[in-house]
């Protein structure tokens, strides 16, 4: 997402059909990255290599679980990534990509368009692995305890100490300008990085970035709706109707007990037992659309608004109903599921899981969003087009249930979270927010110039962190000008430098 797969990011805990279909997403964007690569140094084989191509390099750095505890020195090991290919030793800048919520590629220094703007102005592209995910944990790094260190201040410290480091390894000096990269989660880190540290990093370009913690993101879901009827990616009214109409009558059937029915109907892996695995359910079911808007066009072939809506119209299949039915069974094979786990109780067991082996970020991420952000998606809101059981507080539960958190202690979180960054009136500088209109996460990023030096971009039709990819001849024409203004900014803010 190729771009680097850390772009996968941010969003508020889903069901586990959001998460495969992010890692599906993951996936596809390597294998885009590794067809770049060979595409751009005409090579064969199964890896870059050859003649003109410098390897990236992988290193790790130790750094200390606790930033802010000078007594107790714990390490972790933090893995990053060194792209040299492009670099003006003399006086080229420091591209730094800033990994999220899933384990960092290599192409993340080697895909992108900020890789194709580091190849412009002869940059030398550093990324760092956001600690608790992918391998930069001890073996002991998801147990309670632990997990009380992972945390955005810790990981903005973080990226302060990789700083130095990349710093002393290279003998920078003051000309090697930095500016900061980062999509979604990693988005708001390239803002409050700048924002905190404007004397290490001189720029920031944040995308699909949501600054602004938010315990009940109703927001979320009214995007999905304009989205599944904007015809600008293939939605209607018709579309956004219909579905509105499949989630009441799934609502319908939850309430008259037809539990059985709704089990056989959407391939629920066990028989449902009571609300909660019905909350399950529809969360999974939910998470069909919000996939595919969210990632529209870039995850499952089909995962798109165009082909969702395609057949959620499609009146030879039925009612609306059984449309969603239908939809559901093109979906679950398309992730490698042959049924869909509504356990209430799995999903707890798989969240308190401490097994760094099956770790997939999971647990991770909700505790964050438990103890900053909040995030979560609900549908209490009458724009929402899905069902009404997918509520806050069914989603709070969750963080007392597995973390052992209070539904207060979220909201205080989430309030200190903005109070300490500025939530989406961040005043920073050198900072530019770029995010799509299809993408539910720009109801919580900058959408609107803040200042003269905090400007921000709106691309129409775009989805999460598609600005972030590399530029492709099929692009629509609202994407390549959002590309164009993200260049025009990073030259401004360069040519800044060699002035002063």
């Amino acid at each position: 997402m190729n771009v680097p797969p850390s772009v996968r990011e941010s969003h508020g805990p889903e069901g586990r059909m959001f998460w495969l279909l992010r890692q599906r997403v993951q996936q596809q964007r390597e294998e885009q990255a590794m067809n770049e690569a060979r595409s751009r140094w005409q090579l064969q084989g199964p890896r870059p290599a050859g003649p003109g191509w410098i390897p990236p390099l992988r290193g790790t750095i130790p750094q200390p679980l606790d930033h802010f505890d000078w007594q107790h020195r714990r390490t972790f090991n933090q893995q990053f990534w060194i792209n040299e290919q492009y670099w003006k030793r003399s006086t080229g800048p420091v591209f730094l990509y800033i990994g999220g919520e899933s384990a960092l590629s290599p192409f993340s220094v080697v895909v992108g368009h900020h890789v194709e703007l580091a190849e412009k102005h002869g940059a030398l592209l550093v990324a760092l692995e956001h600690r608790f995910y992918g391998s930069s944990l001890n073996h002991d790094g998801l147990q309670d305890q632990n997990l009380l260190f992972l945390s955005s201040q810790q990981a903005l410290s973080d990226l302060v100490a990789f700083h130095h480091f990349i710093t002393q390894k290279y003998n920078l000096a003051a000309n090697h300008t930095w500016i900061c990269f980062g999509g979604s989660y990693p988005g708001s880190l390239a803002a409050w990085l700048r924002l905190k540290f404007p004397h290490l990093v001189f720029a920031a370009v944040a995308s699909s970035a949501p600054v602004r913690a938010q315990l009940d993101f109703t927001g979320y879901n009214k995007v999905v709706a304009a989205s599944l009827s904007n015809p600008v990616v293939g939605g209607s009214n018709e579309c956004l109707q219909m579905v509105r109409e499949a989630f009441s009558a799934v609502d319908s059937l939850v309430r008259a007990r037809r539990l059985a029915k709704l089990a056989v109907d959407f391939r629920s892996c066990r028989p449902l037992e009571g609300d909660r695995d019905c909350q399950d359910l529809v969360g999974n079911l939910a998470d069909i659309f919000m996939g595919a808007v969210q990632y529209n066009n870039e995850g499952v072939q089909w995962a798109n608004v165009h082909s969702l809506c395609n057949m959620m119209t499609n009146s030879s299949t039925g009612s609306p109903y059984q449309r969603l039915v239908a939809v559901n069974l093109v979906f679950l094979p398309s992730l490698g599921l042959q049924c869909i786990d509504a356990s209430h109780k799995d999903v707890l067991e798989e969240l308190r899981s401490t097994s760094i082996a099956t770790s997939d970020g999971m647990r991770q991420w909700y505790f964050q969003t438990c103890t900053e952000f909040g995030y979560y998606p609900t549908c209490e809101d009458q724009a929402c087009p899905f069902s009404r059981l997918m509520n806050l507080t069914f989603q709070l539960d969750i963080c007392t249930e597995v973390f052992n958190i209070s539904s207060h202690n979220v909201g205080e979180a989430v309030s200190f979270t903005n109070d300490y960054y500025g939530a989406d009136h961040p005043k920073a500088s050198q900072v530019l927010f770029v995010n799509g209109d299809i993408d539910p996460w720009h109801a919580l990023s900058v959408l609107k110039n803040e200042s003269i030096s905090e400007p921000a971009i709106l691309i129409n039709g775009a989805a999460h962190c598609a600005n972030m990819l590399p530029s492709n001849p099929m692009d629509p024409l609202p994407l390549v000008q959002a590309r164009q203004q993200i260049a025009f900014w990073v030259g401004k803010w360069l040519n800044l430098t060699k002035i002063h």
